[in-house]
């Protein structure tokens, strides 16, 4: 988004989403929330409310949903997100975060948690003793690996990495470890079972039809997760002490951070401390 990479960036921009804070003040009208709350939002902060996906309590795939910054609000105002210190959001598109989940664990939950915690759930890959594959030990892998784990499944990573084997098995507490290429994930899918997508590759792909139909292999997809899938998913961690590995930072560090994103130089998601490295400003 920060560099329109997707071709739908707004300018001015104030990115960031996975936000975590304190309720300050409550509108006359809201009534799940109070003053001194623990909350969350995550991608999502406005819908229709009268599409199908809506009325099913599918808000992300509502076809009108609004983008926690660089979209366009009810009001036609532009959403920014959470680099800054206070913000305003509908009560429906937050969650509580209970007192026995620190803050800043939270925080990555908010997306890169429920982008993986939604599919394993809709696909039926949360059962004790089911194999799960997961592609990728990184932001996103590491959390569903951890997801899978506590739900009783048995996890391999695979990776085209051979250096992440020791990360994978020894820190992150894989079963195995796989080094394959992008081409031959569907070779290792057995029959009957599924390949879900979760991420935008910056390349279309090229599926190969054949293994599909040799082995009535299923591909599908997923969008980050529905509201109340979110806070069960946050509570969900809590009560497993599902932890994402994080790095917390400053402000005014944000700038390295984008840079050493870019190499993969993180292990395996950035928090910023916002409360307390937010320079205030004057008017």
């Amino acid at each position: 988004m920060a560099k329109n990479e997707w071709g739908m960036s707004v300018y001015p921009l104030v990115p960031r989403h996975e936000i975590v804070g304190e309720v300050m003040e409550v509108g006359s009208k809201v009534q799940k929330f109070n003053v001194g709350d623990q909350v969350g939002v995550g991608c999502v902060v406005g819908s229709c409310h009268s599409c199908d996906s809506c009325k099913n309590n599918l808000e992300n795939y509502c076809p009108k949903y609004i983008l926690i910054y660089g979209a366009e609000y009810h009001d036609g105002s532009i959403t920014y997100g959470g680099y800054s210190n206070t913000m305003v959001v509908d009560e429906h598109f937050i969650v509580r975060i209970p007192d026995n989940l620190p803050l800043d664990i939270a925080a990555p939950l908010l997306c890169a948690g429920i982008i993986v915690y939604s599919p394993l759930r809709y696909y039926g890959l949360d059962k004790p003793g089911l194999h799960v594959g997961v592609v990728g030990l990184g932001g996103l892998g590491h959390i569903a690996m951890k997801f899978a784990k506590a739900m009783g499944a048995k996890v391999a990573v695979i990776s085209t990495s051979p250096s992440k084997k020791k990360e994978a098995l020894e820190n992150i507490g894989a079963d195995s470890f796989l080094v394959s290429r992008d081409q031959d994930q569907l070779q290792l899918l057995k029959s009957h079972k599924k390949l879900v997508l979760v991420g935008d590759p910056k390349k279309p792909l090229e599926l190969p039809v054949f293994p599909l139909l040799q082995g009535r292999k299923v591909v599908g997809g997923s969008l980050i997760g529905r509201m109340k899938e979110t806070q069960e998913m946050i509570d969900f961690t809590a009560k497993h002490n599902v932890k994402p590995d994080i790095e917390v930072i400053a402000m005014e560090y944000v700038n390295t951070t984008m840079e050493r994103l870019l190499k993969a130089d993180v292990k395996y998601r950035f928090v910023i401390d916002i409360g307390n490295t937010l320079k205030a400003t004057t008017s």
